[in-house]
């Protein structure tokens, strides 16, 4: 170990931070293989931390935190739900949902199974082919897209945040046992430069661009105009990760229910669509906030449609905004899989869920799309995904 990494550790130990389960300057992420700084280790929460260090999480009982990481029972590091434990929800108030009363970084259990990817139960037959069976393991999905605040606490949280003046380390974000899936250092050229790079670029739309420079009335709608690269970058920041196609897909078609829509039920109508339920186009209006026309407005605040959540309560899975998820898009899925992901380097990256300047069918939750991970638009932004 080198003089400077000795000091460096002697000054954080000599601190004395309190541990938590997020990835820090001072406690970067574990890389895709374990790989942590010298003299640091992977903890199970995939944090370089000192050997002996303790893990402190919100939903702990006090008495389990003197505990070392690795002897905390496995029973009493599974969060409760909702866990509003993210980093860009420390200190905000409680202000998403549909009564403005709730943790916009609100995370819900998805519980494992199988299911047939983009299949749905519809009498129309559209999305009929059963001949992609996938198992998922258990995950916690973000129940709200991410928002402008949100965002705006990744930006602020230091100098050249998400930009190529501060890129994520490399390995963040990364999945337990799927390979390539963290950082990727190669990717730190898709970034901004900086940080007044980054905001200029988030206003791709002179209309319709919900970021604007200082808080204002757009801060709980979706956040939009981010590419792929920032999308990856906030999750693995925000202590957690871009949900895979695969997960994201069993999250909107309610698993083994194969809904054709987040919220249908498989004994009514499969296809009922309305204003009630997502933010689209009809034909002739986006419907989003009631009134004519297309325009930000239309970008509802997240959580304020329940009528559309669903089965494991995440709002706007259909409609609002397309949602970045981890996987290279590749036409044919992969035969049957358990976990899967597609990982090897293609083109374009998958976006999921339709958004609010689209029709009914790119809402169906087994509609996928694709984009160049470095391609902005109103209709794109992310919803996070965690460890269970």
């Amino acid at each position: 170990m080198s003089g400077a990494q000795q000091a460096w550790l002697v000054a954080w130990a000599l601190a004395l931070i309190p541990a938590c389960s997020h990835p820090s300057s001072d406690r970067p992420a574990c890389g895709t293989n374990g790989e942590c700084p010298d003299g640091l280790t992977c903890s199970t929460q995939r944090i370089c931390e000192l050997p002996g260090s303790v893990f402190i999480d919100a939903n702990i009982a006090d008495d389990a935190r003197s505990v070392p990481d690795a002897n905390i029972a496995d029973d009493a590091r599974v969060d409760a739900a909702p866990s509003p434990s993210a980093m860009s929800c420390v200190g905000p108030a409680m202000t998403c949902g549909a009564s403005g009363n709730d943790s916009c970084c609100t995370s819900l259990a998805v519980p494992g199974g199988t299911y047939f990817r983009s299949y749905d139960k519809a009498a129309d037959g559209a999305l009929a082919d059963m001949g992609w069976p996938a198992t998922i393991g258990a995950f916690r999905l973000d129940k709200y897209e991410v928002t402008v605040g949100r965002f705006r606490a990744f930006v602020n949280a230091e100098i050249g945040m998400g930009t190529q003046a501060n890129p994520p380390m490399a390995g963040a974000g990364a999945r337990a046992n799927i390979a390539m899936s963290g950082w990727d250092a190669s990717w730190n050229a898709g970034l901004a430069a900086n940080t007044a790079a980054l905001t200029t670029e988030l206003r791709c739309s002179s209309t319709s661009s919900t970021w604007t420079d200082a808080a204002g009335a757009n801060e709980n709608r979706p956040m939009n105009c981010i590419t792929w690269f920032e999308a990856m970058a906030f999750c693995a920041w925000d202590g957690g990760f871009l949900p895979t196609e695969a997960e994201w897909n069993y999250a909107a078609t309610g698993g083994d229910e194969q809904r054709a829509y987040p919220w249908s039920d498989p004994a009514a109508d499969l296809t009922k669509l309305d204003g009630m339920h997502a933010s689209y186009f009809d034909g002739i209006n986006c419907v989003g906030d009631g009134m004519a026309g297309c325009q930000v407005t239309d970008l509802v605040a997240v959580g304020t449609k329940p009528t559309g959540d669903g089965r494991w309560g995440q709002s706007d899975l259909a409609g609002n905004v397309f949602e970045w998820v981890l996987d290279w898009y590749a036409p044919l899925y992969r035969a049957s899989c358990l976990n899967c992901a597609e990982t090897t380097p293609a083109t374009y990256r998958v976006h999921r869920g339709g958004s609010f300047l689209l029709g009914a069918f790119h809402l169906r939750a087994g509609y996928r799309d694709n984009d160049s991970p470095a391609f902005r638009n109103v209709g794109i932004g992310v919803r996070c995904a965690r460890a269970p």
